[in-house]
């Protein structure tokens, strides 16, 4: 007979072996149960499906000042041309031509007979231009006139009144800075752009190709890049204030500063072009010294080189320039004052005759040797 305390061992054995499998049984009971509960809750989960966001409904419309400037858009859009200039070649060889586009730009329409305003450098050097209208349509253009010192040029095309909406004309004498304006314009050939900004700047002064000086020029902060020249500056109402020429940039594309030839010159120039192809301007009848010609003979003023004979100067008792009879040259008048204001080189003389018309009488104060004296001069067309 066994021991008591064998017999305990081997009872223990035995209940320990039965409890470690009803404990194996148990966990692979709730491994199972957990497992089912997973399969329960995958079959049950609704699949989440991703659909466009439901549009918010606006609280209201749109603003007063965008509802303006659309309306301006919508309104003179129409008026605004695409330019592009065309320059023929010919072959060396082959003697054939050839029409290449030297560059673009834009402008606008003028009036119902098809005249077209741009900017004289668009149009410079040009065999023929070609005006694209807002509707997409290309006509051939004939160049009219121009007026190089003030970068405005004049193009016919021999399109359909009904598609030729004339701008609407402003005025540039009353501007004010940080008025709101607006340029339209074809920049880097993109027809119909718009941009928005303020005039930043009055009474600039820019040259033009011919280095003549360009005067109460009007800066804005409208963007403004290469082939908006020729565009239109308009005002808050869709009028005309000025035709955009020029940008200051290091880049060459916009940085803030750009410059439009103000509408009255626009306006006093443009009809002059339509009615003799030319720009018909006051003048005095002289031929004018450089302003480096009269630092070199030490005055201040304009120095008169020649008075050709019967003009309004020769008339007035004017004198140029006289040969010694040692060959040198003896200085004759010098214009210092015209009508009280002070001359003191060939830009203030042509901003003052700017201002004047043909037949205008005109008070000269000249120095001639130390002297002074006042003159008279009836103002009449230069040739």
């Amino acid at each position: 007979m066994a021991p008591p305390h064998d017999v305990q061992r081997s009872a223990a054995a035995r209940d320990s072996a039965v409890m470690t499998k009803v404990l194996a049984v148990l966990l692979l009971l709730v491994a199972a149960a957990l497992v089912i509960t997973v399969f329960q809750k995958r079959a049950t989960t609704t699949e989440i499906v991703y659909e466009p966001r439901a549009v918010t409904l606006p609280a209201g419309d749109l603003g007063a000042d965008e509802k303006a400037t659309i309306a301006v858009f919508e309104s003179v859009s129409p008026s605004v041309v695409h330019v592009t200039n065309v320059a023929t070649r010919r072959d060396a060889y082959t003697m054939d031509v050839t029409e290449i586009a030297r560059g673009t730009g834009s402008g606008f329409v003028w009036d119902e007979h098809g005249h077209i305003v741009t900017n004289y450098h668009v149009i410079e050097g040009a065999s023929t231009t070609r005006v694209t209208l807002s509707d997409g349509t290309t006509y051939e253009g004939e160049i009219v006139g121009s007026a190089p010192d003030k970068d405005i040029a004049v193009v016919k095309i021999d399109a359909p009144p009904s598609k030729l909406k004339k701008i609407a004309v402003g005025d540039s004498s009353n501007l004010k800075v940080g008025q709101t304006v607006l340029a339209i314009g074809n920049p880097f050939g993109l027809d119909q752009t718009l941009t928005t900004g303020v005039i930043s700047g009055l009474g600039r002064e820019i040259k033009s190709v011919t280095q003549r000086t360009i005067y109460d020029v009007i800066q804005t902060d409208a963007p403004i890049n290469p082939g908006n020249s020729g565009g239109p500056l308009l005002d808050s109402h869709g009028r005309l204030i000025g035709v955009n020429t020029a940008i200051y940039s290091p880049t060459g594309s916009s940085a803030g500063i750009g410059f439009a030839v103000p509408v009255d010159t626009v306006n006093r120039i443009v009809p002059q072009i339509l009615q003799y192809r030319r720009v018909i301007r006051p003048a005095l009848g002289i031929n004018p010294g450089t302003d480096r010609l009269a630092q070199q003979l030490g005055v201040t003023g304009v120095v008169i080189l020649k008075v050709p004979p019967n003009g309004p100067a020769a008339r007035a008792g004017l004198v140029g320039l006289t040969q010694s009879a040692r060959g040198g040259w003896i200085v004759g008048d010098v214009i210092t004052k015209l009508d009280g204001t002070a001359i003191k080189g060939l830009d203030d003389l042509f901003l003052a005759l700017d201002k004047r018309k043909i037949g205008d009488v005109v008070t000269l104060e000249v120095a001639n040797n130390g002297r002074t004296r006042t003159v008279d001069v009836k103002l009449e067309a230069a040739p």
